[in-house]
């Protein structure tokens, strides 16, 4: 892709041209992961955390024909408040590019503004996979094909519960992307510290994290990693609880034929309501989390 496609804010600008850590965030989180006020409320304290944490952030979205990389606190709020903003991925840059839309970007979509950039780091809530029944509907998100093939390190949570974590996980061993429990030997599951799945090696320090990726990128092995953070302990959901919740939102989502781009929006908004809000409350505690272990990541591959 040609980076005249790349805008940038000062901030960001000034970031590269002297070598700072940088992290990049998307947009999908905010214009389709919550709802106003707390999704500008999560994006300008994430945002803050990782300047707090040594490094700088890179909100990542589309607007009027560009790759914005990094965002003012205008085009924040037009993420944050806009209808009808769309979702992009890898196969959408195209049109929403030449059709000058806005478009909130995905983790797949993210990682590439954010390679395009020379940034190595992004903080996401959790990344999608492959969707429960994916073995009939083949419904899996190109963010597992972004990471086979992408030099990007993403922070999250582990793979959104809403999925499948088992074929989650096979495909990305398949591809070859290695899963890092950050002190955790358990791949998390979003909403919950536990999953009852491992993961492929723990690292409990950021420098070795930096160091393991490092490593791969010097020897040419093309594609990100996964760097799994659990939610922190006082603000993690029941496993088995939360397991039963998703449950009826998928069994609803079924019966209203939900598909697509919809389902997740769908089942994170339904999910929100079956927990009076104690879903919504955790998520934005782990992306918090994330912001903050990304920035650590990020300021340890510098040094």
């Amino acid at each position: 892709m040609n980076t005249s496609y790349l805008t940038f804010t000062d901030e960001v600008k000034d970031a590269l041209a002297n070598n700072k850590p940088i992290v990049a965030l998307e947009t999908t989180i905010i214009s389709h992961g919550m709802p106003y006020p707390q999704n500008i409320e999560m994006a300008k304290k994430c945002e803050q955390i990782i300047r707090d944490n040594g490094a700088v952030p890179a909100t990542i979205g589309i607007m009027d024909g560009k790759i914005k990389i990094g965002l003012n606190e205008q085009e924040l709020e037009a993420f944050a408040t806009t209808a009808n903003v769309e979702k992009v991925s890898r196969r959408d840059f195209p049109y929403i590019l030449s059709s000058g839309k806005i478009g909130a970007t995905t983790v797949a979509a993210t990682m590439i503004g954010a390679a395009l950039a020379g940034i190595e780091v992004f903080a996401t809530g959790g990344i999608g996979g492959v969707h429960r029944e994916g073995e009939v509907t083949m419904d899996v998100s190109a963010d597992l094909t972004e990471l086979a093939q992408t030099n990007v390190a993403v922070v999250c949570a582990g793979v959104k519960s809403i999925l499948d974590i088992g074929r989650t996980l096979e495909y990305l061993e398949t591809h070859g992307v290695p899963v890092v429990g950050f002190q955790t030997s358990e791949f998390p599951s979003f909403y919950a510290r536990e999953s009852g799945y491992g993961v492929d090696f723990r690292l409990d320090e950021a420098a070795e994290v930096a160091a393991m990726l490092r490593t791969k990128w010097e020897l040419g092995l093309a594609g990100g990693a996964i760097i799994a953070n659990p939610v922190p302990a006082e603000s993690a959901m029941n496993h088995h609880e939360i397991e039963g919740v998703i449950q009826q939102a998928l069994a609803e989502a079924k019966d209203q034929n939900v598909t697509g781009k919809k389902v997740t929006p769908f089942l994170l908004a339904r999910i929100k309501q079956l927990t009076e809000g104690r879903s919504l409350e955790t998520n934005i505690a782990l992306v918090y989390h994330n912001a903050q272990t990304a920035a650590q990541v990020a300021v340890a591959l510098k040094n």
